[in-house]
């Protein structure tokens, strides 16, 4: 088509202006075969994106696991204890009465700022 219309400029016959007129597809359609496949591929994308976060995200989770296991064991051999074990009685009743007192404070401050 676009070959018949070269050879008649050529041999200086000029077609008819609707005939010079390549064809253009209708930009709807156009618009809409866009925005179709921007859609498959973004959805694509994204699962892929979802894919590696999991993975990666686990692959971690596994590492940090194995690497306390590691450090536990090591300590372990070493003789060190670890701080798992419970407070005494005593440092209990002690960090209790801390924070009454700070909760006193609190409230005495509260009280002072609305007294103002």
């Amino acid at each position: 088509m676009i070959g018949k219309k070269l050879s008649l400029v050529q041999k200086g016959l000029v077609p008819n202006r609707d005939e010079a007129l390549l064809e253009i597809p209708n930009l709807e359609k156009i618009k809409y075969q866009i925005i179709k496949g921007i859609k498959k591929y973004g959805h694509i994308f994204l699962v892929i994106i979802l894919r590696y976060y999991i993975r990666s995200a686990n692959f971690l989770k596994n590492k940090l696991r194995e690497i306390q296991a590691k450090i536990k064991s090591r300590n372990q051999e070493n003789g060190i204890e670890s701080n798992d074990k419970e407070m005494s009685k005593f440092l209990k009743v002690v960090s209790d009465y801390k924070k009454r007192i700070r909760e006193i404070k609190h409230r005495i401050k509260e009280e002072e700022e609305k007294d103002s």
